[in-house]
């Protein structure tokens, strides 16, 4: 029988607390460049304090540092696409879509690493389509304009936070020494920087408008930046790869439920048959390699980040 032990309930923490990202963003109510900037300007500080303590502070070569910026600019514009997704369609079904980046990475591991391709993989895209048409309706002509412009920035969210998987991958291959903290403080400095020049391109202002909006990004940097990814990241070696994927499933379930108890989001019998397609489908989806080493990039098990 498996046996479950302290590394399943922080991993369950940890999605938990992720899935409320979307919901902090939504409550910040300003611009989505600025709360993306808040986000990783705050976490910054947040992930600095852990190196210090654990005194991973050091040194990288060109190479990497080359890596780390593209890194940086790939989550910039991850978060900027994923925020402005929350306006149109609400933090649940923004999540949900951009968690689409699980068959971006399989594909990725099956073409440039040579991964089987698997039957459930197979399956998993017409069924992820199928749930997804569930939610949205099957007439994309009648969805008014908000509604596609969330969807084509949800999905390029899935696209561009696949690509930053990919980058962040690499520098911890370039940098065996860094840790993944000190590697997610130094993309995270760097996308609060391309962050704060978008913002200051388009004539934007980084004002906080309140309290609860400051206090919100608060916690959308220390829950969804620091904490939640700390408890992430320190169980997946623990866990089984196909349990923990199935746990981290509960990031974007999670997420959609908020969105409709918080938010009150308007969702019929259809639309919750079509979030459980999709859930299945991501899970189906997710890469399974049959040898993890270091040539390869990380499973696809969910938008850990988020």
């Amino acid at each position: 029988m498996y046996q479950f032990n302290i590394a399943h309930i922080h991993i369950f923490a940890g999605a938990a607390i992720i899935s409320f990202s979307g919901i902090w963003v939504t409550w910040a109510g300003i611009e989505p460049t600025v709360s993306a900037f808040y986000r990783v300007f705050f976490g910054s500080f947040f992930l600095l304090l852990i190196c210090l303590r654990r005194r991973h502070i050091r040194r990288i070569n060109l190479a990497s540092s080359v890596v780390t910026a593209l890194c940086g600019l790939c989550f910039a514009a991850d978060l900027f696409c994923w925020h402005t997704s929350i306006i149109y369609l609400g933090p649940g079904l923004a999540t949900l879509l951009a968690s689409f980046q699980v068959f971006v990475l399989t594909m990725v591991s099956i073409v440039f690493f040579h991964e089987k391709v698997r039957a459930r993989f197979i399956v998993s895209i017409p069924l992820a389509f199928l749930g997804l048409t569930l939610v949205v309706g099957f007439d994309w002509n009648a969805l008014s304009a908000d509604y596609k412009i969330g969807i084509i920035f949800a999905l390029a969210a899935a696209l561009l936070y696949a690509a930053f998987i990919l980058t962040l991958r690499k520098i911890q291959l370039l940098e065996a020494e860094t840790s993944f903290f000190y590697a997610l403080l130094l993309v995270s400095l760097l996308s609060s920087l391309f962050l704060g020049f978008q913002v200051q391109a388009t004539n934007g202002s980084l004002a906080i408008p309140s309290m609860f909006s400051l206090l919100s990004l608060l916690a959308l940097a220390l829950f969804s930046q620091t904490i939640g990814w700390a408890l992430i990241s320190s169980s997946l070696p623990k866990i089984v790869p196909s349990i923990a994927g199935l746990i981290l499933l509960l990031q974007p379930a999670l997420a959609f439920v908020w969105d409709v108890v918080i938010f009150s989001r308007t969702t019929t019998m259809m639309n919750w048959m079509g979030v459980a397609l999709v859930l299945a489908a991501i899970y189906m989806g997710m890469s399974t390699p049959s040898q993890l080493n270091e040539a390869t990039i990380p499973k696809a098990s969910g938008r850990t980040a988020r």
